[in-house]
């Protein structure tokens, strides 16, 4: 099992990025895709999630700004990223969990935002 994140990047504060992360190696069995992100000193936490059914949740500072989506194979998890702020500087990690409970780690992808 492979996630490869990309699209990360400095952006000015207001700008715009999208993240994907691409799996490979999983056939069937996904019970949710999720971006998580850890600034410098800080715990990693959970950005966005996407399940199965298409539900989505997000941490409220990124309510209005941030969209998860897959494509439609769910082999695919994108997180649009639109009115950044410097806040929103960390490294993102895309993971995907499986109904059996395991989770699967991608690399992280560095988004800086500058002020």
């Amino acid at each position: 099992v492979q996630l490869q994140a990309s699209g990360g990047g400095l952006v000015q504060a207001g700008g715009s990025l999208r993240l994907s992360c691409a799996t490979s190696g999983i056939m069937f069995g996904i019970r949710s895709q999720a971006w998580y992100r850890q600034a410098p000193g800080k715990q990693r936490e959970l950005v966005a999630q996407i399940s199965r059914d298409g539900s989505t949740n997000y941490i409220d500072s990124v309510k209005g700004r941030f969209t998860i989506s897959t494509d439609n194979a769910q082999k695919t998890v994108y997180l649009r990223m639109n009115s950044l702020k410097p806040e929103d500087t960390a490294v993102y990690y895309c993971a995907v969990g499986m109904l059996g409970g395991g989770l699967y780690w991608g690399q992280g992808t560095l988004v800086t935002v500058s002020s």
